[in-house]
């Protein structure tokens, strides 16, 4: 086999007389987490066979983590998890996907607007459509220059540093790399902020403000902040320029972390326990935003509107509002084009 992948023929390569097109076009590779391609066990079993193997995912020891992988977490996990991706499933398919894939066509649509010759492209880390696919459509439309932009507000080694990796694996495959960049994590950016204190105050606008607001972030192990990763820190300071958004109402919100796996301890408070402990106080309505989020997914949709809603209610609270991911928002497509054209300085 060869070392490296093909270049399309050019049978004018050495040709003197055929000038230089340049870098072309900017290519933007959006990068979400991933999600099965169908609700089945099957779908979910190759899916988590892909996620759970990722050594940015799971920090054990390969071969043992392989092992228990193998023998009891992808048979018996899959059959259980299946479900409940069926009752989210939408009829354009996972969630995820969907409205992933709506915020980068808006972003596209909003690059182009402006007049900026961007192509934006969708790519899941695990999954389909995988990175690879992203990158070659990207080159395919003459992209000598791309920008990286994992999907993940907060930074965590495990979300957006393994999205930069499978992006460098892949180029490291090419015989003819294009320049890239990655965007880096904005937890604190304006933009993103305001999108998110506007989704909150749209919601307030038709359903009245809450006893509470509870910023459900996921979960991260506690080693995995003790070596070094900003995820928590970067988790508070979203919640901190929010409450300043906020003003007054600023007091109301509180931040859980959600989708612990495994029995080390994970970053606390947890979400569910959270919630239950609020009702049994008295804590009546109740809204649950989840800003680690840029599209609804499993964790979101049946996580949190199914699993907390069911805990909340009934350890005796009144009322519990799920208020959605920022999705393709128009005021989010605005502010992620903004993001995008910083990281795209000088190569505009």
């Amino acid at each position: 086999m060869p070392r490296y992948l093909s270049e399309p023929p050019n049978p004018q390569a050495l040709d003197l007389e055929v000038p230089d097109t340049g870098p072309g076009p900017v290519g933007v590779l959006m990068i979400n987490l991933g999600t099965p391609d169908e609700p089945t066990a099957a779908a979910v079993r190759r899916y988590l066979g892909q996620f759970l193997s990722d050594p940015r995912v799971v920090e054990l020891p390969p071969l043992l983590w392989q092992v228990i992988l193998r023998l009891f977490v992808l048979t018996r996990r899959p059959a259980a998890v299946a479900p409940k991706y069926r009752d989210i499933w939408l009829e354009r398919g996972s969630p995820l996907l969907v409205y992933s894939r709506d915020l980068a066509d808006a972003v596209a649509a909003e690059l182009a607007g402006r007049g900026l010759d961007v192509r934006v492209h969708l790519a899941m880390r695990y999954g389909n459509p995988s990175i690879a696919e992203g990158v070659d459509a990207l080159r395919s439309a003459g992209c000598g220059r791309i920008l990286v932009a994992p999907m993940y507000p907060q930074y965590a080694a495990s979300t957006t540093a393994t999205a930069v990796d499978a992006t460098c694996a892949y180029l490291a495959r090419l015989r003819r790399q294009p320049a890239l960049r990655a965007m880096a994590s904005f937890p604190q950016e304006p933009a993103y902020i305001e999108a998110l204190h506007e989704s909150l105050r749209e919601h307030w606008a038709q359903a009245g403000v809450p006893d509470r607001v509870l910023l459900s972030f996921h979960g991260l192990p506690e080693a995995s902040v003790r070596q070094g990763d900003p995820y928590f820190r970067e988790c508070l300071a979203t919640a901190q320029r929010l409450r300043e958004r906020l003003g007054a109402d600023g007091s109301r919100l509180h931040v859980a972390f959600q989708s612990r796996f495994g029995a080390a301890p994970w970053l606390q408070p947890y979400t569910l326990p959270t919630l239950r402990d609020w009702a049994r106080e008295g804590v009546g309505t109740v809204d649950v935003m989840c800003p680690g989020f840029v599209a609804d997914c499993l964790e979101t949709l049946e996580e949190i509107d199914m699993q907390c809603r069911e805990a909340f209610l009934g350890a005796g609270g009144r009322a519990f509002r799920y208020v959605p991911c920022l999705n393709a928002r128009p005021a989010w497509a605005r502010a992620y084009a903004d993001l995008i054209v910083r990281d795209l300085g000088g190569w505009l």
